[in-house]
Protein backbone atom coordinates (compact mmCIF):
# COMPACT_ATOMS: atom_id res chain seq x y z
CA UNK A 1 0.00 0.00 0.00
CA UNK A 2 1.47 3.29 -1.12
CA UNK A 3 1.56 6.05 1.46
CA UNK A 4 -0.11 9.25 0.38
CA UNK A 5 1.51 12.59 0.27
CA UNK A 6 1.22 14.17 3.73
CA UNK A 7 0.15 17.37 1.93
CA UNK A 8 -3.21 15.63 1.53
CA UNK A 9 -3.76 16.40 5.22
CA UNK A 10 -3.43 20.05 4.23
CA UNK A 11 -0.03 20.76 5.74
CA UNK A 12 2.05 23.56 4.31
CA UNK A 13 5.45 22.44 2.98
CA UNK A 14 8.74 23.87 4.21
CA UNK A 15 7.45 26.18 6.91
CA UNK A 16 9.36 27.06 10.04
CA UNK A 17 8.90 24.77 13.01
CA UNK A 18 7.02 26.14 15.99
CA UNK A 19 8.41 25.19 19.38
CA UNK A 20 5.67 24.08 21.80
CA UNK A 21 5.36 22.32 25.13
CA UNK A 22 3.37 19.09 24.95
CA UNK A 23 1.90 17.21 27.89
CA UNK A 24 0.73 13.64 28.30
CA UNK A 25 -3.02 13.32 28.65
CA UNK A 26 -5.36 10.56 29.67
CA UNK A 27 -8.09 11.20 27.12
CA UNK A 28 -10.60 8.38 26.65
CA UNK A 29 -11.90 7.74 23.13
CA UNK A 30 -14.32 5.28 21.58
CA UNK A 31 -12.33 2.15 20.71
CA UNK A 32 -13.09 1.92 16.98
CA UNK A 33 -12.63 5.66 16.53
CA UNK A 34 -9.17 5.41 18.05
CA UNK A 35 -8.29 2.51 15.74
CA UNK A 36 -9.27 4.59 12.69
CA UNK A 37 -7.27 7.58 13.95
CA UNK A 38 -4.18 5.46 14.65
CA UNK A 39 -4.40 3.82 11.22
CA UNK A 40 -4.82 7.20 9.53
CA UNK A 41 -1.84 8.63 11.42
CA UNK A 42 0.26 5.60 10.43
CA UNK A 43 -0.86 5.93 6.81
CA UNK A 44 0.32 9.55 6.73
CA UNK A 45 3.48 8.77 8.74
CA UNK A 46 2.39 11.03 11.59
CA UNK A 47 2.14 10.49 15.31
CA UNK A 48 -1.37 10.22 16.67
CA UNK A 49 -0.81 13.44 18.63
CA UNK A 50 0.33 15.30 15.52
CA UNK A 51 -2.74 14.10 13.61
CA UNK A 52 -5.08 15.16 16.44
CA UNK A 53 -3.41 18.57 16.78
CA UNK A 54 -3.88 19.15 13.05
CA UNK A 55 -7.53 18.10 13.16
CA UNK A 56 -8.26 20.38 16.13
CA UNK A 57 -6.38 23.40 14.75
CA UNK A 58 -8.29 23.12 11.46
CA UNK A 59 -11.61 22.66 13.30
CA UNK A 60 -10.94 25.77 15.41
CA UNK A 61 -10.81 27.75 12.14
CA UNK A 62 -13.86 26.03 10.65
CA UNK A 63 -11.73 24.25 8.04
CA UNK A 64 -11.62 20.62 7.01
CA UNK A 65 -8.25 19.02 7.84
CA UNK A 66 -8.59 16.36 5.13
CA UNK A 67 -8.32 16.34 1.39
CA UNK A 68 -10.37 14.10 -0.89
CA UNK A 69 -7.87 11.21 -0.79
CA UNK A 70 -7.75 11.22 3.01
CA UNK A 71 -11.54 11.25 3.20
CA UNK A 72 -11.64 8.15 0.98
CA UNK A 73 -9.00 6.51 3.21
CA UNK A 74 -11.08 7.36 6.30
CA UNK A 75 -14.14 5.75 4.69
CA UNK A 76 -12.09 2.61 4.04
CA UNK A 77 -10.70 2.55 7.59
CA UNK A 78 -14.17 3.06 9.10
CA UNK A 79 -15.37 0.04 7.13
CA UNK A 80 -12.34 -2.05 8.16
CA UNK A 81 -12.78 -1.20 11.85
CA UNK A 82 -16.59 -1.34 11.73
CA UNK A 83 -16.92 2.28 12.83
CA UNK A 84 -20.54 3.13 12.08
CA UNK A 85 -20.58 6.44 13.96
CA UNK A 86 -20.83 9.82 12.28
CA UNK A 87 -21.13 13.42 13.43
CA UNK A 88 -24.68 12.83 14.67
CA UNK A 89 -23.20 10.65 17.43
CA UNK A 90 -21.28 13.60 18.90
CA UNK A 91 -21.90 14.13 22.61
CA UNK A 92 -24.23 11.09 22.78
CA UNK A 93 -21.66 8.33 23.36
CA UNK A 94 -21.83 6.62 26.73
CA UNK A 95 -19.64 3.81 28.04
CA UNK A 96 -21.16 0.39 28.74
CA UNK A 97 -20.34 0.61 32.44
CA UNK A 98 -21.96 4.03 32.80
CA UNK A 99 -25.07 2.85 30.94
CA UNK A 100 -25.37 -0.18 33.26
CA UNK A 101 -25.05 2.11 36.29
CA UNK A 102 -27.66 4.50 34.87
CA UNK A 103 -30.14 1.63 34.37
CA UNK A 104 -29.47 0.32 37.89
CA UNK A 105 -30.07 3.77 39.39
CA UNK A 106 -33.28 4.21 37.39
CA UNK A 107 -34.61 0.87 38.69
CA UNK A 108 -33.72 1.83 42.26
CA UNK A 109 -35.58 5.15 41.90
CA UNK A 110 -38.67 3.44 40.51
CA UNK A 111 -38.72 1.01 43.46
CA UNK A 112 -38.69 3.93 45.92
CA UNK A 113 -41.85 5.44 44.35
Amino acid sequence: MKKSNPKNIKTKPQQEHIIVERIQTGVRLEKRLLKVLKALAEYHDLTLGDLLEGIVLHAFEGKSPFGEESLHRITDLKRIYNLNLDATASHRLIEKERQAMRIKNEKARKKKK
